[in-house]
């Protein structure tokens, strides 16, 4: 099997879930009321696949599909106020053609860089549970089989975080030491790979204060120069 085959065929099992019946009825459920702003607008309505460069060095882990976001447009981080604020710090480093994401079929293409999420249908209030997220795992320990370039992890919230970790462990690449979640904390493993922490850009933490563009940038500024000297 080719390298295209082989993420056809994950693309393929990954869309085509349904181990979580909770989340199928709430994924399903949003895609038929929808909401007012985007009522004329057909919804995705399924799971999440991952979006980006296959050779990609830098690999992106957030939480999950925004039920208006990427369960409306199929896309990760697309369509939502949190993934406003993602792609145009990914432009402002190099690592997206555009700072705006508004479509799957906007001529939007990632550089050296993979999205991929913990949990991959719009859980409701945000929380998938643990059992969904267990269900949900192997898909991005098999995203990351086939990243074979991957030199970077960047855990967007505690949960992203979390989620590198368990797939790095079953990987059996082991960290150097085991710092808590932190925004900019950095991991060093075995294989040379770095794991940062970042809070999540999401309207929680981006309303409050919490999470400033400055603290955000910093962190993609970090990537782009820990990538450049490799």
């Amino acid at each position: 099997m080719t390298s295209a085959q082989a993420w056809g065929d994950l693309n393929s099992r990954i869309i085509r879930c349904t181990a979580c019946p909770r989340l199928v009825e709430w994924r399903e459920q949003v895609s038929a009321r929808r909401t007012r702003r985007f009522a004329d607008q057909p919804y995705w309505g399924r799971p999440v696949p991952g979006f980006g460069d296959p050779n990609a060095r830098l690999l992106l882990v957030g939480l999950a599909p925004a039920a208006h976001g990427a369960n409306r447009t199929g896309r990760m981080f697309t369509g939502d106020r949190s993934g406003d604020w993602l792609y145009r710090a990914l432009h402002s480093y190099g690592f997206a053609n555009s700072p705006v994401s508004a479509s799957a079929d906007d001529g939007l293409r990632l550089r050296d860089c993979f999205i991929t999420a913990a949990c991959r249908c719009a859980p409701p209030g945000n929380k998938p549970n643990p059992e969904e997220f267990r269900n949900c795992r192997h898909f991005i320990s098999e995203e990351f089989g086939l990243l074979r370039h991957v030199r970077i992890i960047l855990g967007l919230g505690k949960l992203g975080f979390d989620a590198a970790r368990a797939f790095l462990k079953e990987a059996n690449i082991t960290p150097q030491d085991s710092p808590r979640f932190s925004h900019g904390c950095v991991v060093l493993y075995s294989s040379g790979i770095r794991l940062l922490g970042c809070y999540h850009p999401s309207q929680q933490n981006t309303f409050t204060g919490r999470l400033t563009k400055p603290m955000f940038h910093a962190v993609f500024r970090r990537v782009r120069s820990m990538l450049d000297e490799s």
